[in-house]
């Protein structure tokens, strides 16, 4: 992709996102990574990543690109290189997602926006806006929550 004066913003916003699921995947041992990888089960690491994802995201909102590689020499420590479809609403990122020893990265390929926003940056606060609405984040217990004058009874 053509860097633009925001791709270092863009990347910097997904990264942060999508730093609790690069999380979960380093739990995978390389070993078992790069074996899928090079046998090319691409469907083992679509459930790999769909597992890591759906527990921070809405379903559907981060993919497995169907495609990754690895990096894996004598004097080396493993690196692995994951193709990432990230679809909040309203954008569409393809990303390739670096899972290292200490560190995790993310480099965008390629990031449409449906409605392109007017204003330098907008399209910035759009992106962390609407990476935010995908979030995961569990409903308070209803039950706990009562309107005001409810009466409460002990179960």
């Amino acid at each position: 992709m053509r860097k633009t004066a925001n791709s270092a913003e863009h990347e910097k916003i997904v990264a942060e996102a999508l730093s609790p699921v690069a999380t979960e995947l380093r739990m995978i041992d390389a070993a078992d990574l790069v074996s899928l990888l090079r046998y090319e089960r691409w469907g083992n690491i679509s459930d790999l990543v769909s597992s890591a994802a759906e527990l921070y995201f809405m379903p559907g909102t981060v993919n497995f690109g169907t495609s990754g590689e690895y990096r894996l020499d004598w004097d080396s420590k493993p690196e692995i290189l994951l193709d990432l479809e990230i679809k909040p609403r309203g954008v569409t990122i393809y990303a390739k997602l670096s899972l290292a020893d200490a560190q995790a990265g993310i480099e965008i390929n390629h990031i449409a926006f449906h409605q392109p926003q007017a204003g330098d940056g907008r399209d910035a606060d759009f992106l962390a806006r609407t990476l935010s609405e995908a979030r995961f984040v569990p409903r308070p217990d209803e039950s706990r929550t009562q309107p005001a004058g409810a009466n409460s009874q002990a179960m």
